[in-house]
């Protein structure tokens, strides 16, 4: 089992930026791969980026974010970080992070299905 929890949502303006955290706890940190996903209103949860377990060598991101978003975890204090930089209205959603227990090391996964575990999210409004 792993219990995820999401923070460090809130209010920012266009153009700012936000760290969004991800507290883990139950099974080794670094024995699984994870990653952020977003649900906006009356859109469909779409992934966002994703890290590879153990060092983290292996990052992937969604294109409507790669440049502007970084992705990177802490094993030693079991977090997970989404460090989201140029903000966008666009980028207003509900964020989730997820863990994926059984996919190999070198992967960074980046398909709802493949994740085992979900937080329970931290919303984001960016303001025009």
């Amino acid at each position: 089992q792993v219990q995820l929890v999401e923070s460090g949502g809130g209010l920012v303006q266009a153009g700012g930026s936000l760290r969004l955290s991800c507290g883990a706890s139950g099974r080794t940190f670094s024995s699984y791969a994870m990653a952020w996903f977003r649900q906006a209103p009356g859109h469909e949860r779409e992934f966002v980026a994703s890290i590879s377990w153990r060092s983290g060598s292996t990052t992937y991101y969604a294109g409507s974010v790669n440049g502007r978003f970084t992705i990177s975890r802490d094993n030693l204090k079991n977090t997970l970080y989404l460090q989201m930089n140029s903000l966008k209205p666009e980028d207003t959603a509900v964020y989730y992070c997820a863990a994926d227990i059984g996919t190999p090391e070198t992967i960074a996964p980046r398909s709802l299905r493949l994740m085992d575990y979900w937080g329970k999210g931290t919303l984001v409004t960016v303001s025009s």
